[in-house]
């Protein structure tokens, strides 16, 4: 059966999207770059090829869809850059095969400027096709929410930006079968630009509780009350919460064009941002040191070790340098999470406690990093020596709170 679709990298863009165009009715086709891990269950595989997906493994089969959209990960480089190795490969794959009148829309976090600059000159070098004249070339910016129950691409408005405004529109033409509402932006900068506002958004508001979190507990106030209060008010403020650190695929950019402008806030935000894993371990140590123990040698329990709750992606989680500068410190580690069943830090694996309960009552110390669903905070308070609640879960009382 023919797709309407390819989908250009199967990882944290890609993967909703090809759910999304599936769960739509629309014929897609998902080539993964690379070694690229693809995360789906049985059950969701089997509910996608029902639904009209399929696994392409020869590229050839990229040149029979009307669009394509190129959508790989773009981590942080060696250079504090974003990394476009995979989105230059996802790029030549689909030139070689490239035909008239397809439409390609990038998704994937990139600086302003990247669709029209290194993107457009591979796929017009690969396949001899002028983009605005004999294709189509729009940006997307992806705003994939793992696990938001509320929020769907079927009602989360998409931003489209294209080289021309017949860009634009047949790349609205496209989202208009997924979601909606589709919000069309001046061009492929604009749309570009709206990406690196929302990410850089997230952690500068991130930064600044963070920031309160550690003046509040100099201070003796609580900071989960503050932030109870004040999400009362109805207009000017947006509550964000503190916790160990910020994980996740987003890469905040401090670097936004070609002259490499700088971004003062985002760039304070990151130092903020990185300090909370230390300052989770001063903590800790001092929790430990007025309880009449030391880290060296005490028994650390760390619950939840992924970047979000109720998932299983550790990308960029805190808990990994929480474990590292814990290790340093002579601690005896373990960790429990319901979705990740083993872990590593230094390439050296942490043991797992299976027996919840027991292991935090075993424990010295219990640290909450993850608020997962299954984590009754009421009952493992009761069994904990010593909790040191990161997200402000437990109940009032409880524990000892960030």
């Amino acid at each position: 059966m023919p797709a309407d679709l390819a989908v250009i990298g199967l990882g944290p863009y890609g993967l909703p999207l090809a759910k999304a165009a599936v769960a739509a009715g629309i014929h897609t086709l998902g080539y993964r770059i690379g070694s690229e891990a693809v995360s789906l269950s049985p059950a969701e595989l089997r509910r996608m090829l029902s639904g009209g997906f399929r696994h392409a493994t020869n590229p050839a089969e990229l040149g029979r869809v009307r669009t394509a959209v190129i959508c790989p990960p773009t981590p942080r480089g060696a250079d504090g850059g974003l990394d476009l190795s995979q989105l230059e490969t996802a790029a030549r794959s689909l030139a070689a095969q490239l035909r008239p009148h397809t439409t390609v829309i990038l998704e994937s976090p990139v600086p302003p400027g990247t669709t029209e600059n290194v993107l457009r000159p591979l796929l017009e070098e690969g396949s001899g096709l002028r983009a605005g004249r004999d294709f189509h070339l729009a940006y997307s910016p992806s705003r994939v929410d793992p696990g938001n129950r509320h929020f769907t691409p079927a009602n989360t408005p998409k931003v489209i930006g294209g080289l021309t405004p017949a860009c634009t529109e047949s790349a609205a033409a496209f989202y208009g079968r997924l979601t909606d509402k589709v919000v069309r932006a001046r061009g492929l900068r604009e749309a570009e630009t709206v990406q690196v506002l929302e990410t850089n958004f997230r952690h500068v508001n991130i930064a600044l509780v963070n920031e309160m979190a550690v003046l509040c507990h100099d201070l003796g106030v609580d900071i989960w009350d503050v932030i109870r209060c004040a999400e009362t008010k109805p207009f000017g403020f947006h509550a964000f919460r503190p916790g160990p650190g910020v994980g996740g695929h987003a890469v905040p950019q401090d670097l936004t064009g070609p002259a490499g402008r700088t971004l003062r806030m985002v760039e304070l935000a990151e130092q903020v941002n990185s300090q909370m894993p230390r300052y989770v371990v001063q903590r800790a140590a001092t929790l430990l040191n007025e309880h009449g123990k030391s880290v060296r040698a005490a028994r650390i329990l760390l619950l939840g070790v992924t970047y979000k709750p109720d998932l299983a992606d550790q990308q960029s989680t805190p808990a990994h340098e929480v474990a590292i500068r814990l290790l340093e410190l002579g601690a005896c580690i373990s960790f429990h999470d319901p979705y990740v069943p083993s872990w590593s830090v230094l390439d050296r694996p942490v043991p797992r406690a299976d027996a919840l309960y027991e292991a935090v009552a075993e424990a010295d110390l219990t640290i909450l990093l993850q608020q997962h669903r299954t984590y009754d905070l009421q009952g493992l308070s009761v069994k904990a020596q010593l909790l040191l609640d990161t997200r402000g879960a437990a109940p009032t009382g409880a524990a000892h709170r960030l």
